[in-house]
């Protein structure tokens, strides 16, 4: 701009003085032509030294004329070199001005497409965003509808399927305090569930009763009745499910559950539902030292125990009722058998005892005494049980031993040597006073020393009672 201003000043300047030159060399012209018909006419009239003196002046007059022609030309020619600077310059000033505001337009345009494109992907930015949090379980994502467009329909398909997904959590929530959360979630959430059809499949059954509660509840309040059973079952199911055991139902202080694929491997549910059954009892305690607390009944605090009996065998699983109200069962032999074997606690004095597929299937896992073979009442096969004795190295010593006294005199008893029979169950009580099958079988024994059995006599015990 400066050299521009600069530019059009000299012009200017150029320009004065020009016209000074031609205002100079205008008026000469008339005076130049007046004397040179002077000279004519002197030289006509024969005055030639006048003529030639005239002629003298007038030659100095067109010198100087002559002078100031060249000299205006010469500001002529610089005249023009100014203006041919000027014009390049005012060339250049536009070329740059042109440049300057392409390059503003086209920045321009960049922000506002910028602009735009951000309003456009924002949308999909936050459907994005949201669709990471739903992944991570976060479902208390809702977006805000602001279009009509397809991001806007879009976005009101994601409300929806978040909606929905946080109704199943819900369902899940509420009905997984009524139905093990693993049957909901595996089967009745699934698509297709409606299709599951029943069918035969190895599996371990437990059930569990609670001893004494009965005679407990008597002294109780209703509502001091459901709190202790609602903790008592809380702590028993929780046992079983942190064990992948599924809670089939709670029975009145009883509680029935299973383990099976497709809720565990196949090679493994009898070991997990023993572990959870000594879990079990070690809840069981827990339960007992907070008796008096919850009871009130601090002086005399109730005396309550825990009959455990499983089994491992074929069941008849799937989804069991009518069309328009069903559960998730499980059916058969073996869970009749297990809810036999749990009853057969009271018989032998102990805690925990197993079928023999379940004994069977711990291998090093668990120590296990054989008891008895019993036949259960409506059924012509008999079946060995087994009282679990703990996990492999957690067993006391002198449970060892009368576990190898014990199957000594039970191999007597089956001999019917009566006479060894009652010395090695007698040695099994001196180690262990309070052996509920020791306890038993010696007085069987002393019985059938007394009434010698017939030729057609059987070491099986029969359960008349279910």
């Amino acid at each position: 701009m400066i050299a521009s201003y600069l530019g059009r000043m000299a012009s200017r300047n150029l320009l004065v003085e020009v016209r000074t030159l031609l205002d100079q060399i205008e008026p000469a012209y008339p005076v130049i032509s007046a004397r040179q018909r002077e000279v004519l006419d002197l030289q006509r009239s024969g005055q030639h030294e006048k003529a030639h003196a005239l002629l003298n002046l007038l030659n100095d007059i067109q010198r100087t004329v002559q002078t100031q022609r060249e000299s205006l030309q010469n500001k002529m020619a610089e005249l023009t070199a100014a203006s041919a600077l000027a014009v390049a310059s005012r060339q250049r000033y536009v070329l740059w001005l042109t440049i300057a505001a392409t390059a503003s337009t086209v920045l321009l345009g960049l922000v506002v497409a910028a602009i735009i494109t951000d309003r456009l992907t924002q949308p999909m930015r936050l459907l994005a965003s949201a669709i990471r949090d739903v992944q991570k379980g976060n479902l208390n994502v809702q977006l805000p509808v602001r279009s009509t467009d397809e991001v806007g329909a879009l976005t009101d398909s994601f409300n929806f399927f978040v909606q929905e997904l946080r109704a199943k959590e819900q369902i899940k929530q509420t009905f997984g305090k009524y139905i093990d959360p693993r049957i909901l979630e595996r089967l009745l959430l699934q698509p297709g569930v409606a299709a599951v059809a029943g069918g035969r499949q190895r599996m371990t059954v437990l059930f569990a009763d609670l001893v004494g509660f009965t005679s407990l509840s008597e002294r109780l309040t209703a509502s001091l009745m459901v709190t202790l059973l609602n903790r008592h079952f809380g702590l028993q199911a929780l046992a079983i499910q942190e064990h992948q055991g599924v809670v089939d139902k709670f029975v009145g202080d009883s509680v029935m559950a299973f383990w099976g694929p497709p809720f565990t491997q196949a090679e493994d549910h009898a070991l997990l539902a023993c572990r959870a059954a000594w879990v079990q009892l070690a809840a069981l305690d827990v339960f007992r030292r907070e008796l008096p607390e919850l009871t009130g009944l601090r002086k005399e605090p109730p005396a309550i125990d825990l009959r455990i009996g499983i089994c491992t065998g074929e069941v008849v699983v799937g989804n069991i009722g009518s069309e328009n109200t069903r559960c998730f069962n499980v059916m058969g032999n073996t869970v009749n058998l297990a809810a036999r074997v749990e009853s057969a606690n009271r018989i032998y004095g102990t805690q925990i005892l197993l079928g023999e597929t379940t004994a069977q299937a711990l291998g090093p896992h668990f120590e296990t005494r054989e008891v008895d073979t019993i036949a259960v009442k409506g059924k012509t096969e008999s079946t060995r049980i087994f009282e679990l004795l703990g996990p492999a190295g957690q067993v006391p010593e002198n449970f060892l031993r009368l576990r190898e006294l014990y199957s000594q005199a039970l191999l007597a008893y089956r001999a019917q040597d009566w006479d060894a029979a009652e010395m090695t169950f007698r040695a099994c009580l001196e180690l262990r006073p309070n052996d509920g099958p020791a306890v038993l079988f010696l007085k069987r024994t002393e019985t059938l020393r007394r009434n010698a059995p017939g030729a057609d006599w059987s070491s099986i015990s029969q359960l008349e009672e279910k």
